[in-house]
């Protein structure tokens, strides 16, 4: 008696790999979500650097004179108001004591022009820029119009000229100012310290002062005033007059204008991919701005009182100093699309497994996406010390040339590492392009997107994802 045996069946190995697709994609996506976890980490690290910048930022900036805010030349002048005595409905007599305040007179026209030289100080890896500007003011008074608040009386005998800063560390010469052709020189003042909502804030203002004797208040007045300072990061002016017009020049080639008010000319170099915009002219190097404030748009009255003098800071005309190679906002930027660029390349590895008759293993897409992440690390520390072009070049060159091999390596083919070349380079270029076209980035990202999707569409539309043999026909 024989015995048969029935021969088990076995797929054949192409249709393992046919079972797998749908099943293998969304693996693959999962996997490409999860990528995001590392790229938080780095995304942490470079928040740290960050902070390290900024307090380095702090300290060099506070010992420069830190973003500096000034005041042109005002007049402040004491008033009292009586003793009051009011008698109630029960013949009671109540003594208000006399009261004392400053009045703050504006110049009716003012003109103040700021030139300043920057340079770029460092700290282990870290740059701050800094500058010194020479101011130069000029104010026209008309006294014959201020008045004393009600029942109150000035006391123009102690008049005193009164200009800020908002630091006085960074004075590098006596304050000098030239009254109807005398000249005086400016003290810290007996107020001490005023505050004013500058932008950014609230900030504080150093007073310097001078006494103005024998004031006449029936003619007008022409006052020059003159400053040498540091600082760091920004340079304003108040809009000290009625009517002011600032000027505010300097050699730093990447400015950024700001305050209460634009500039009505501005004057600046620009970069190849920077377009010029209406207003705007070309310089060789450095800025050039010019501010026009009517009194109307100042929002203040000619005369106020002291305390009120810190709402002058919504009329500041400034300019910060940036850095347009600042490598942590680069780097920042580049890392908000890492998701979408880990997708890709895992994309692009998926369409080479399903076009071939290799298979990766989930691990393999693991290691590709922790090499991904780790051109930002490199492109990170590169920046930091290389600045971000060669640093992008070096860290990018490393990863596409690790991938490119490895897809050469796992499919067997030096075709499919060619092309895997060709596409990275692609993506890595267009990371580049969208970091340096800021304006564009939203839609150049979204149009690539949208390509490489319809793509993969096309190279698999003829893959059976369920795995099951079609139907005859």
């Amino acid at each position: 008696m024989s015995t048969t045996s029935t021969p088990q069946y076995a797929p054949p190995p192409r249709q393992i790999i046919s079972r797998s697709k749908g099943t293998k994609l969304l693996i693959v996506c999962i996997l490409a979500v999860l990528m995001s976890v590392p790229a938080g980490c780095v995304f942490l690290l470079l928040l740290d650097r960050t902070h390290r910048a900024e307090e380095v930022t702090r300290e060099i900036g506070g010992l420069m004179g830190g973003p500096q805010t000034f005041l042109g030349p005002v007049i402040t002048v004491p008033y009292t108001t009586p003793p009051k005595t009011e008698i109630d409905s029960q013949g009671n007599k109540t003594t208000t004591p006399s009261q004392t305040g400053q009045l703050v007179v504006f110049p009716v026209t003012g003109n103040a022009v700021a030139t300043s030289k920057s340079e770029v100080r460092s700290r282990s890896l870290f740059r701050v820029p800094v500058y010194s500007t020479d101011l130069h003011f000029t104010a026209r008074f008309d006294l014959s119009q201020v008045t004393a608040p009600a029942n109150a009386t000035l006391d123009w005998s102690r008049a005193q000229l009164i200009s800020g800063a908002s630091d006085s560390r960074g004075a590098r010469k006596d304050i000098v100012a030239v009254v109807n052709g005398q000249p005086v020189t400016l003290a810290p003042a007996p107020e001490g310290a005023q505050n004013i909502n500058t932008e950014g804030g609230n900030g504080q203002l150093d007073l310097f002062s001078s006494p103005l004797a024998a004031l006449d208040t029936t003619k007008p007045h022409d006052i020059t005033l003159d400053m040498s300072f540091t600082g760091a990061q920004k340079l304003g002016v108040l809009a000290y007059a009625k009517s002011s017009e600032v000027t505010l020049s300097g050699d730093w080639n990447s400015p950024s204008f700001g305050g209460g008010f634009l500039p009505a000319t501005r004057a600046f170099h620009h970069d190849q991919q920077t377009p010029l915009m209406k207003g705007e002219q070309d310089l060789k190097s450095g800025f050039k701005a010019t501010w026009s404030v009517p009194f109307i748009a100042r929002g203040l009255p000619a005369v106020i009182n002291l305390d009120s003098l810190s709402s002058l800071g919504k009329s500041e005309l400034s300019v910060s100093f940036v850095e347009q190679t600042n490598p942590y906002k680069n780097v920042g930027r580049s890392l908000k699309y890492a998701l979408l660029f880990v997708g890709l390349v895992f994309l692009t590895y998926f369409v080479f497994e399903s076009t071939s008759k290799r298979e990766l293993h989930p691990a393999q897409y693991i290691l590709i996406g922790l090499a991904q992440i780790t051109f930002y690390l490199l492109l990170l520390s590169l920046a930091e010390r290389i600045g971000f072009d060669f640093a992008f070049l070096a860290a990018a060159g490393a990863t596409v040339g690790l991938i490119s091999v490895y897809a050469g390596m796992v499919f067997k083919s030096r075709l499919r590492g060619f092309a895997a070349l060709v596409v990275f380079s692609l993506l890595y270029g267009m990371i580049y392009t969208l970091m340096r076209m800021e304006d564009y980035a939203l839609l150049i990202g979204a149009v690539a997107a949208f390509v490489v999707i319809a793509t993969v569409m096309v190279l698999t539309r003829n893959i059976n994802w369920y795995g099951k043999d079609p139907d005859p026909a």
